[in-house]
């Protein structure tokens, strides 16, 4: 990993993602977020990150009422981001970073990212001079340094980074089962950056969860090192790379949290029989045909669907039923996926909405006709 001479105020190679936050209900759980803020920076990290799509708005809330409020500014970083759904030109941009600086309880970011950044949503980030507008605002101090986060093929990035040289991070996907994935060229991707000379910032090391229930042939892999939880494993791997500063998490509850900081505080990078346990594992879920989520909800939240299909949930569902034979699935599919006047798989009008949004760039209009095959009976 690579040591923060880059940005010597990161405390730590751990940061704290915002974006599955502990809930109680419809809303955060501030008083257990709040034990989870005071163990991290406890452990003598700082690092936090969130942006205005999370959790439908309530993460930079949550940030504020559960950190800003609560802690010196000197005491943390906060990086926010400038989405594509929430400005149209580039007069919007200012009002809505005015509005994330108001809704975080701070008077600026230490990082600020243009979001999600792929061959689509670039073009209107071009149009929109919105990597200007950002450089202007950290000309005035509001920002500390401007990055981007990435979700695309890795000439894409190259591109990018050819036309933006100011940039002065990346945050990209990166985990042991996209590693060498041809569809999300997660080495490919961090090739590009060490080709810039870009720092780097990992999301999704587990996957969204992915990475930590695993099948019993891949659990038995890693229980035969005698060492550390799956998650352990997975973000070990990603920060085992030169370029990586750091490598975000984003957790739900005090057990994540202290399982990620017992990882991450007195960091090791994988030794070679790690490594070798870790390529078997990716082999066996490769022969499992799952879908590729990581739930991070874009699709429902930054985008809502028109029939009110919760599509992360049923996915989960039919990978738990490939992965585990889980007849659970069905069950939780008809009393929670589905309940409450959401939709079925079935009942997608094929909009095309959720597509436009996915990271991962899913057909998801597809993969629900598999999903309805399977459940909508």
């Amino acid at each position: 990993m690579v040591q923060n001479s880059f940005f010597s105020e990161i405390h730590g190679n751990f940061g704290f993602g915002c974006m599955r936050l502990p809930m109680n209900g419809d809303k955060v759980d501030y008083e257990e977020f709040t034990r989870m803020v005071d163990a991290f920076i406890d452990a003598g990290f700082n690092y936090f990150d969130t942006a205005h799509g999370y959790i439908g708005g309530l993460s930079e809330l949550a940030v504020a009422d559960c950190l800003s409020k609560r802690y010196d500014r000197s005491k943390f970083l906060l990086t926010d981001k400038l989405t594509d759904p929430y400005f149209k030109k580039q007069e919007d941009i200012r009002p809505f970073f005015e509005s994330q600086l108001k809704a975080c309880g701070v008077e600026y970011f230490d990082f600020y990212l243009m979001h999600a950044q792929d061959r689509n949503n670039y073009k209107k980030f071009k149009e929109c001079k919105a990597y200007e507008t950002a450089y202007e605002f950290k000309k005035e101090g509001k920002i500390r340094h401007l990055g981007l986060s990435f979700h695309d093929k890795a000439e894409i990035l190259d591109m990018i980074l050819t036309e933006h040289p100011e940039i002065e991070v990346v945050q990209i996907q990166f985990n042991y089962l996209d590693y060498d994935d041809a569809s999300i060229e997660s080495k490919k991707v961090y090739d590009v950056c060490v080709k810039h000379n870009k720092p780097v910032i990992v999301m999704e090391p587990v996957k969204g969860g992915s990475l930590v229930n695993l099948p019993k042939e891949a659990d038995d892999i890693l229980k035969g090192l005698n060492g550390g939880s799956n998650a352990s494993y997975a973000v070990r791997f990603a920060a085992s790379f030169d370029q990586m500063t750091m490598v975000l998490s984003g957790m739900s509850n005090m057990e994540q949290m202290n399982d990620n900081i017992s990882a991450m505080k007195d960091f090791k990078a994988l030794d070679e029989k790690e490594m070798d346990a870790l390529s078997h594992v990716r082999a066996i879920f490769r022969g499992l045909n799952l879908i590729p989520c990581t739930s991070c909800r874009y699709c429902i939240e930054e985008n809502e669907c028109p029939m009110g299909i919760r599509i992360p949930d049923m996915f989960s569902c039919k990978n738990q039923q490939e992965a585990f034979h889980d007849w659970n699935s069905s069950m939780y599919y008809e009393t929670a996926v589905t309940s409450g006047g959401h939709g079925k798989a079935s009942d997608c009008i094929k909009c095309g909405k959720c597509e436009k949004v996915c990271p991962q760039h899913l057909p998801i209009r597809e993969l629900l006709e598999e999903v309805a095959k399977t459940f909508d009976r």
